[in-house]
């Protein structure tokens, strides 16, 4: 699996995050080309090299035109409908709505204001966009499955918005980074703001500690200023998640409800949603409750930082009134996806290891049973003969 991982010692903001990605290697044609698929106009990209304290970086910059600078959708509506009509993949367009989604409702809360009603107050709507979707679209490009960050340095002093001086982190960084690591050291500045805020909280599936990977690649992202004693920079870190050995085993929230009184179809909504959500596994056991009544117990396995979602999905989702939760540890196998040439096409094989030998690999279902019906034979005969 390849993973990203951030380092954020120095804080997180939009033109940081798409700095590290062509620092990567992602060009700036690229990040182009996929961004005009999206309905806005009258900004354009510009990239150079920059110093930050002994460390050569990216800086990035988004340039708005005087015509549309201050202006744009700022409202909900709007930037859903640029969404809905942009021409980008579904899953990329998922990912940003729920970017977005996050950031308006941090900043609905703190100004007292609904989500329908609420404008990007201190953000520049173009540049926010062009921030938030690529940075989504040079993780796609680069092949990332999941992205990890280290605890974010938030800076320290106040900050001037709107004519009002505020003090650091803004209020809607504060509410967006809820529950994560955070704190503040060294620099009298913002140093993470609304947007990165709400980038690394949407797609970020752990923070704490770099995981065990092989590096492959490293992307650095020039900050604005450029302070004298520490550089000014996010790294990202690229590379292949390593297996964790006995000693370094994954924390997984496990969550778990028994049901007696629902109509079972509506598990497979359940289950869906809860995969959308983040949930790494979702599966349904059949059980005897009380009284000798036959149940079913849903078991959810996550990530700590989506536990508390999953939990509202299982919640406000099924009939069930309370459920159980706890911490515990787990080891998977090492597992990489490649695609086999074979006398029947290509087909996606799942590898697994342990240590330095494949111990497994699995055909992947979905191309087995297309390949199946494209010849008209039967699907369990097939699979024999791939393997």
């Amino acid at each position: 699996m390849k993973i990203a991982y951030y380092d954020c010692f120095s804080g997180i903001s939009g033109d940081m995050c798409l700095g590290a990605l062509v620092d990567a290697g992602i060009s700036i044609k690229t990040l182009e080309k996929e961004l005009k698929k999206i309905p806005i106009e009258g900004y354009r990209l510009a990239s150079k090299k920059a110093e930050r304290n002994h460390f050569t970086a990216r800086k990035i910059n988004v340039f708005v035109s005087e015509q549309r600078r201050g202006k744009g959708p700022k409202r909900w509506k709007d930037i859903e409908r640029i969404i809905q009509k942009s021409s980008l993949s579904e899953e990329i367009k998922r990912k940003g709505y729920k970017v977005f989604e996050r950031l308006f409702k941090a900043e609905a809360k703190v100004h007292g204001e609904s989500l329908h009603t609420v404008h990007l107050h201190e953000l520049g709507a173009v540049d926010t966009i062009v921030d938030i979707f690529g940075t989504i679209i040079g993780l796609a490009a680069l092949g990332i499955d999941k992205v990890y960050a280290s605890p974010i340095n938030l800076g320290s002093g106040s900050i001037e918005l709107e004519g009002h001086i505020l003090p650091v982190p803004a209020p809607a960084t504060a509410e967006l980074l809820r529950k994560i690591p955070v704190y503040s050291r060294h620099i009298p500045c913002e140093l993470t703001t609304p947007t990165g805020a709400a980038i690394i909280r949407e797609l970020s599936s752990g923070f704490g500690d770099m995981p065990m990977m092989g590096i492959e690649k490293i992307g650095i992202g020039a900050g604005n200023k450029n302070f004298k004693d520490r550089p000014n920079i996010l790294r990202m870190f690229i590379g292949e998640q390593v297996q964790a050995s006995k000693e370094h085993a994954e924390n997984v929230a496990v969550i778990e409800a028994n049901i007696d009184d629902m109509n079972p179809q509506i598990f497979e909504y359940v289950m869906e949603k809860l995969f959308k959500a983040g949930a790494r596994d979702v599966f349904l056991t059949q059980v005897i409750m009380k009284k000798g009544r036959p149940g079913v117990m849903i078991t959810v396995l996550s990530d700590e930082e989506q536990k508390e979602e999953l939990i509202g999905i299982i919640l406000k989702e099924t009939s069930t009134t309370g459920l159980r939760f706890s911490e515990m540890k787990r080891r998977v196998l090492q597992r990489k996806t490649i695609k086999v040439d074979t006398k029947f096409g290509k087909i996606r094989v799942k590898f697994s290891k342990f240590g330095d030998g494949i111990i497994k690999a699995t055909p992947e279902y979905e191309d087995c049973k297309r390949i199946a019906e494209k010849l008209d034979i039967p699907l369990i005969e097939f699979m024999k003969k791939i393997k």
